[in-house]
């Protein structure tokens, strides 16, 4: 446990403090090992934040802290017990440091956002490890410390934000796909089978988090993601150890309308999952109850267990999940449920479920089995979008394919979207949707008739595009 932060500490040490060197390259007698003094104390005072963040200080936290930085610092903590530490008063108070920038962080982001250079990437990097370094020292991770590092994380990034630094894997990388040239019968013999291509690797962690950062709402629901998978980088951290994990389920419950981003949110956590090692292709695969539910006597497992190998090594979502329970007697819904408890548990290494639908429903579903009580503990909930967030991704559908509204037209949409009723069964994204691939078909009715639209024509809506209010898309 005592060397549970020095490879991070050294990590932060030297690349914070080769990219402080390069930034103060210019100036003249620069001390580079002061230099280095500096980005050590910076990296200290951190951990001792990261250590204060939930007010509990163990034993084994601070056996590390000293541990890491003795050999580094001209302070009294080389061969310091915890209880000198502790009565030292070197942590009181140093959480106040997660709130804001520090004056080295704000350095470098200066620099990268007038030199195009990504030092600040270098820091926040470095830092988000040592952060995680910190909560895998004990074997329980509090959910305040969860908490503080996504809220050190955003802060680092909305500092990049306002210095208009891109953040660290933002936009993602495009990943073009090879489309083979299309061929006729009569010209091309038939070729054998085509082996299956290999996949792609993983996906880095910080563009699928930005992926997620970027959609529209869903904050509650951004936050449980980013905890699972900050969660599961400090389990991987204690094995590496050698250290106990505490086993806990990974299965999940989505509730919530449709059109709330359930099935856009589960395959960025696979995909999430993948990168993270725990599992190996990281697919989605979507299911319902027509999929599982057989109509003869034994029928009913064995779809069962060809929808579960069709997901493994990925993750299965299984939509209006409690439909599972409707039926009769003769109704093999529940022979299904029985199947579902069973390989959850049999595949708990190779297979993550996500079992969606909407909450008052998947409460009962889960409490009809205690099986599936105890392997799906967590509920995530996706709540309706607002009027604005509704108006925001109509206007993204409409900037993806050129499409502007004038402002009239973006009044009449707020004006519809408002007027609908948020009952059960509300669209949301799909709603938004709906609506305006509706304006679109309406635009093409209206310029039908006009010779030779301008560019400006064809990509403006306007109000006479947008259905009445109370009228269906």
């Amino acid at each position: 446990m005592s060397s549970a932060l020095a490879v991070p500490a050294r990590w932060f040490v030297d690349d914070v403090g080769a990219a402080l060197i390069e930034v103060s390259s210019r100036a003249k007698g620069i001390d580079a090992e002061a230099l280095r003094q500096d980005v050590a104390m910076e990296a200290c005072n951190l951990v001792c934040a990261f250590i204060d963040a939930d007010l509990r200080t163990t034993d084994d936290e601070l056996w590390a802290l000293a541990s890491a930085f003795g050999p580094m610092l001209d302070t009294q903590i080389a061969g310091a017990t915890s209880d000198d530490v502790r009565s030292s008063g070197l942590l009181n108070g140093k959480r106040a440091l997660l709130e804001k920038p520090t004056e080295l962080f704000g350095l470098l982001l200066a620099a990268d956002a007038k030199d195009g250079t990504v030092h600040s990437h270098v820091y926040y990097q470095a830092a988000v490890e040592l952060a995680f370094a910190v909560a895998a020292v004990d074997a329980h991770t509090s959910s305040e410390e969860l908490d503080a590092i996504e809220q050190y994380r955003g802060m680092l990034l909305g500092a990049m934000d306002t210095a208009g630094v891109r953040r660290p894997g933002q936009p993602a990388a495009a990943r073009p796909k090879e489309v083979p040239a299309t061929a006729t019968t009569a010209d091309t013999p038939t070729a054998p089978e085509a082996p299956e291509p290999e996949q792609e690797p993983p996906r880095p962690l910080d563009d699928l988090l930005a992926e997620l950062d970027a959609l529209i709402g869903l904050v509650g629901v951004k936050r449980e993601v980013r905890r699972a998978a900050d969660l599961t980088r400090i389990e991987q951290i204690r094995k590496e150890r050698g250290l106990p994990i505490l086993e806990h389920s990974r299965h999940l419950v989505f509730t919530g309308n449709p059109g709330t981003g359930k099935t856009t949110v589960a395959r960025l956590l696979s995909q999430i999952y993948r990168t993270l090692g725990v599992i190996e292709k990281g697919h989605l695969v979507e299911t319902d109850r027509s999929q599982l539910v057989a109509g003869f006597v034994g029928q009913t497992a064995i779809q069962v267990r060809k929808v579960f190998d069709e997901a493994d090594q990925g993750m299965l979502l299984i939509d209006e999940a409690y439909a599972l329970l409707r039926g009769g007697d003769n109704d093999f819904g529940r022979e299904a449920i029985d199947t579902i408890v069973k390989l959850v548990e049999d595949r708990r290494e190779t297979i993550i479920v996500v079992l969606a639908g909407y909450p008052e429903e998947m409460a009962k579903l889960v409490d009809a089995n205690p099986g599936l009580r105890s392997r799906f503990p967590k509920f995530i909930d996706f709540p309706d979008y607002s009027t604005d967030e509704l108006m925001a991704i109509f206007t993204s559908l409409g900037a993806k394919q050129r499409y502007v509204c004038d402002p009239d037209a973006q009044a009449k949409v707020r004006a519809w979207i408002d007027a609908q009723p948020r009952v059960r069964g509300f669209g949301n994204g799909r709603l938004a949707r709906n609506l305006f691939e509706a304006a679109v078909a309406r635009q093409a009715g209206r310029l039908v008739g006009v010779d030779k639209p301008s560019d400006d024509q064809l990509c403006t809506l306007t109000v006479d595009d947008v259905p009445a209010v109370g009228e269906d898309p």
